[in-house]
């Protein structure tokens, strides 16, 4: 084997080791009898039957899943737009100023982000009087605000990758634009849509910094309550939790990549 080889082979092998390690000990930890998260004593599922008992944690982690699938299904929605208007509308008045205003986000630190938008509901609160209070809806702006600019790259990136020509027959033969695109470029840019749906779902539910400000009493998410808890000590409960999450996004992106896969053996069948 060639030293370069074996280096390439060693560097990714402690690459891999880093990141998985911890989450394979978290996991086998999960089934832990013992109270200290580092102890093992014998496999038990006792947290996880005390996981299902805590109506604290189950709250919020229903609340974040609810606000997950709403930011992402809104961040493709507009963020599609966005970037297709990137990618194709060209140098229009105002581009400088748009595109700015799509990758703020990306570049401004969640703790501005966050005291600017709790500014803004605090005045339109005191001079309109919506909205009353910070809940749902107002980390669902937040969350929403920031995931756009993602879904809008990735949709650019992918949209200038596409070639013209297919869209150019469609309009020759008669079809509108909008035809075009849903008939056309949406299905060619699927994978983009759900790689854009991923990234946002998964920014959405681990969000910390922004729902800190805009959550309100009884809008506690579940990146919250377990940063209050873990404050006071790692409780095997966590473990669990963790667990439950790793399991579901792994069936997740294990779904998704299935998904995608397919219709990459699609368009490039139509390319054909």
């Amino acid at each position: 084997m060639k030293p370069n080889r074996f280096l390439q082979i060693v560097a990714l092998g402690i690459g891999f080791l880093f990141l998985y390690v911890p989450i394979v000990s978290l996991v086998v930890y999960s089934f832990n009898e013992s109270q200290l998260v580092t102890v093992w004593t014998k496999f038990s599922v006792r947290w996880y039957q005390a996981l299902l008992e805590d109506d604290e944690l189950i709250a919020a982690a229903w609340l974040s899943l609810r606000i997950a699938l709403l930011t992402a299904f809104a961040s493709v929605f507009i963020g599609t737009w966005a970037g297709f208007v990137l990618a194709r509308m060209g140098r229009f008045r105002g581009f400088t100023l748009y595109t700015g205003m799509i990758n703020a986000p990306l570049v401004i630190p969640e703790v501005i982000q966050g005291i600017s938008l709790l500014l803004l509901f605090i005045e339109m609160g005191k001079w309109l009087g919506w909205p009353a209070g910070r809940g749902i809806f107002t980390i669902w702006i937040g969350h929403v605000m920031l995931c756009i600019s993602y879904v809008a790259i990735i949709v650019q990136s992918r949209v200038r990758d596409l070639n013209p020509s297919l869209e150019e027959a469609a309009l020759d033969l008669g079809a509108t634009p909008f035809r075009v695109f849903f008939a056309i470029t949406l299905p060619l840019i699927s994978q983009a849509l759900v790689a854009g749906w991923l990234l946002s779902f998964t920014l959405s539910i681990d969000d910390l910094v922004l729902s800190a400000f805009l959550s309100g009493p009884g809008s506690t998410t579940l990146p919250l309550v377990v940063f209050s808890r873990v404050r006071l000590g790692l409780n095997p409960e966590m473990n669990a939790l963790a667990t439950l999450f790793i399991s579901v996004v792994t069936v997740g992106v294990v779904v998704a990549n299935r998904f995608m896969q397919n219709a990459e053996k699609r368009r490039l069948a139509l390319a054909m």
